[in-house]
């Protein structure tokens, strides 16, 4: 199979998140077919707002990491469940709630999927900050199929609530790129 490149949004708020997605991206690393090609700062924001997203719940960290991989779609996703539920992750059906980890495909080369399992551009890219600006720090020229440009996406999007960590306030990530 071909190389593709594909986009990871990483997200946690629960036990230690800044080291749940550090974590999660070494462990990306170690992907079969696959090699990390570009790992994002660190952000935290604040939980989506929404009238079915729980409120009481603390602050996110995010982070986007940019894959080269053969892997199958399908077998990428199969490989980021494998990864969230080694972190603890459940799966309760409740959309939008506190997590220890949260691994998305937001983008798959340039296809664009619609599954009952999986869509691709992920859905509400183009209105999360928290997905937009680490996407653009390592990917400013990129298209998202069927939005147009990151660039253009992330001048409509409001930054109110993302705080870029910095190293003092985190510890950078030790993947060899």
């Amino acid at each position: 199979m071909t190389e593709v490149s594909a986009f990871i949004g990483l997200g946690s708020n629960l036990e230690n998140p800044c080291q749940q997605v550090r974590t999660a991206l070494n462990e990306l690393a170690t992907l079969m077919l696959t090699r990390v090609s570009a790992v994002s700062s660190l952000y935290r924001s604040a939980p989506m707002l929404g009238l079915s997203v729980p409120t009481d719940q603390p602050a996110y960290i995010n982070a986007v990491a940019r894959l080269e991989t053969q892997l199958s779609v399908t077998a990428l996703l199969d490989a980021l469940q494998a990864i969230e539920a080694q972190h603890g992750r459940v799966r309760s059906g409740e959309r939008w709630g506190p997590r220890t980890l949260d691994l998305d495909i937001l983008l798959y080369g340039d296809a664009q999927i619609d599954t009952p399992r999986l869509r691709v551009p992920h859905p509400g890219l183009a209105e999360r900050n928290f997905v937009l600006q680490p996407l653009a720090e390592i990917a400013p020229t990129l298209e998202i199929p069927g939005l147009g440009a990151l660039r253009e996406l992330v001048m409509q999007c409001a930054v109110a609530g993302l705080e870029r960590l910095t190293e003092t306030n985190t510890v950078q990530t030790t993947i060899n790129l």
